[in-house]
Order: C-alpha cells, then sequence, then structure tokens
C-alpha cells in the first residue's frame, strides 16, 4: 500500500512522519486490498490546545474511508484515527461477506427451483 503524507502549516520532523507512516502501515493488517492511503497533518491557529488534526483517506474497491480526529498531539491523533478506520474497515469487511453469503443462497434457491422444474 502506498501512503503519502502531508502537512499543513507545519514543518513535520522525521520521527513524526515515520511514525505516522508505520501506523497508517498497519492498516494493512485488518485489510488487505487497500489501493493508496493520504494522511494530512494540520495545525489550526486556535487558542485550544487541541490544535492538531491527523486526517486518513484510504482508498479501497469500491469505497473510500476516512477518518479526522484532533487531539493535543499529532501521535494521538494519528492513534484514534487509525483506530476509526480499522472499525470502519471490519464493518465493511462485514457488509461484503453478508453480501456474498445472500448472493450464494440465491444461486443455491434457483438452482433447487431450476431442478425441480425439470424433474
Amino acid at each position: 500500500m502506498k501512503i503519502r503524507v502531508q502537512t499543513i502549516r507545519l514543518t513535520a520532523d522525521s520521527k513524526l512522519l515515520s511514525f505516522v507512516q508505520k501506523k497508517a502501515n498497519k492498516l494493512d493488517q485488518f485489510y488487505d486490498q487497500i489501493i493508496s492511503g493520504e494522511v494530512y497533518l494540520k495545525l489550526e491557529n486556535v487558542e485550544d490546545e487541541s490544535n492538531k488534526i491527523t486526517e486518513i483517506k484510504l482508498i479501497i474497491p469500491g469505497n473510500d474511508l476516512f477518518a479526522k480526529e484532533r487531539c493535543k498531539s499529532f501521535e494521538e491523533a494519528t492513534d484514534k484515527a487509525v483506530e476509526s478506520l480499522r472499525r470502519q474497515m471490519e464493518r465493511h469487511k462485514e457488509k461484503i461477506r453478508s453480501q456474498m453469503s445472500n448472493y450464494k443462497a440465491k444461486i443455491l434457491v434457483g438452482d433447487s427451483r431450476r431442478a425441480s422444474t425439470v424433474l
């Protein structure tokens, strides 16, 4: 999976970029059909301490998954965004499994109907 990291209104050091890359690469463990991903690290100009935003967008077949988190540190925001995407991928996989089982059931019912009309 190819992950692209972009920073907005800040210059990130290599430790932060490698941390984000490592966390994003772990998403491959949960869903092996990820095509690519984009990570945006933003710094807002607000008085609040929670001014660091991590946005992650994953491109998967048939869908795009997105998570946005705001925290006191980019590491914490990245952890939460990755966890959110993990849950989204689990729901997506369950949806696909359900659709496949329904499809197989329809095929079996169709085959049994055809077999009974032949007799």
